[in-house]
């Protein structure tokens, strides 16, 4: 089965929490605090695999979730760091962010990597705390919570030569005789419905051949499939444009060969610009001469013509060795992995928090707030007085105020509720 799309959840895991612990030995009655921080959680990262053809296995499962990491314990142990979670896509695979649609990394290599979300880091343990003011501190750190996004994944085919082309002129049936490949091949519009790559050998070289399903009038436009079938086209380096020359069909041969050249032109000016060599196929059959000296007259001198019938195997031998010979002087075409090509940054300091009200509920949102309620125990004095410091530090306290809040209103921090109390 293919599939070039697939949405997927994304959790990194969280920070271990940090410990409050006190040195407990005989003859030292008043021991230190000894609480250890806690483990880093496991990124969550995307590898590129040339041995991948299809996003197939994130059909069956759409969400993933990396460990967290260990707790920090007494006697100063740290918790021990969470593994990653690694999972392999194909090369040529575009990452998305499903809610922005920013491209947020480009894997064209094998063994690439991306890391799509991040651990937590893990919380810090109570010796962290201690202070010449304060000697014993019951406050720790629970554990950051890990970045979590749906993402896109978008697949577009990697492969020297493309075969473009209307439905029904034979791509399919040349591929299965110039390589393994074995796709569905019948005497009826549309039977190639997804892109077919197969490894073609000749004269000790290969390249790797993509059968991309028939294009139709209008294609650019999403016409049919249009957009899932051109965009596979575009990280091909060579284009075979594959003509039924005989008009088998009532077709005319040399419109065919404008209508998908403008179809190309029209989705990327780019890809209207990649060299291609024209295959008339079918010289076998009735009418493929004189069709074949007409579009000899249109084309002229502008593209190479190599004549041939995928069935009988007339004009292929000679066919793949110019394909050999002219992929050495075509370019490797470049591609990025880094996401700052793709995004347009504006250098601004935003709010570092914001406060809506719904009904009697007042939300304070903002990464760094959330943050902070996220990490902070409230079930000891120590932890509450730094929380309502660091709200007071941060200007969250005078601005519910100036919003209007009471005593006994409740008050929401990312997923912590709270109830308003006078003096914090």
């Amino acid at each position: 089965m293919f599939y070039d799309r697939s949405k997927i959840f994304v959790k990194a895991g969280d920070g271990g929490a940090g410990a409050v612990s006190f040195r407990r030995e005989k003859y030292v009655p008043l021991g230190g605090p000894n609480g250890g921080d806690g483990g880093r959680g496991g990124d969550i990262i995307l590898e590129a695999d040339e041995g991948l053809r299809t996003l197939v296995d994130f059909r069956y499962r759409s969400h993933y979730k990396a460990e967290r990491g260990e707790h920090g314990k007494g006697k100063d142990q740290h918790g021990k760091g969470a593994e990653d979670l690694i999972l392999r896509i194909p090369a040529g695979t575009i990452i998305k962010d499903e809610i922005t649609g920013e491209i947020l990394a480009d894997l064209t290599k094998h063994g690439q990597r991306f890391t799509v979300a991040k651990g937590g880091r893990g919380g810090r343990g109570n010796a962290r705390f201690m202070s010449n003011l304060n000697k014993g501190p019951t406050v720790a750190e629970k554990g950051e919570p890990g970045e979590e996004l749906w993402i896109l994944l978008e697949l577009k085919l990697l492969a020297d030569v493309g075969l473009v082309g209307f439905p029904n002129v034979g791509k399919s049936t040349l591929i299965s005789r110039v390589s393994a490949a074995q796709p569905k091949i019948a005497d009826y519009h549309f039977t190639t419905l997804v892109p077919n790559l197969g490894v073609v050998a000749i004269d000790d070289q290969s390249f790797v051949m993509a059968d991309i399903p028939g294009i139709i009038e209008g294609a650019h436009t999403g016409a049919g499939l249009g957009h899932e079938f051109l965009r596979h086209i575009e990280r091909t380096r060579l284009l075979l444009h594959i003509l039924d020359i005989s008009g088998s069909e009532g077709r005319d041969p040399i419109a065919d060969f404008k209508t998908i050249n403008e179809e190309l032109k029209l989705y990327s000016p780019v890809l209207a610009e990649r060299p291609m060599i024209v295959v008339p196929n079918k010289i076998d059959l009735n009418n493929a001469q004189e069709n074949l000296a007409l579009l000899k007259e249109e084309i002229m001198d502008k593209f190479e013509i190599f004549p041939i019938s995928a069935v009988t195997g007339e004009g292929i031998e000679k066919l793949l060795h110019r394909v050999t010979g002219i992929l050495p002087e075509v370019p490797p075409l470049e591609f990025t992995a880094s996401p700052d090509v793709h995004r347009m940054v504006e250098a601004h300091r935003g709010e570092r928090f914001s406060i809506e009200k719904e009904g009697d509920v007042y939300l304070v949102k903002g990464k760094e707030v959330e943050k902070h309620a996220a990490m902070s125990y409230l079930d000891t004095d120590g932890g509450l007085r730094r929380f309502q410091n660091i709200l007071k530090a941060m200007g969250v306290e005078q601005a519910l105020r100036d919003n209007g809040v009471h005593e006994g209103d409740k008050v929401m921090i990312g997923k912590l509720e709270l109830e308003w109390t006078e003096g914090g």
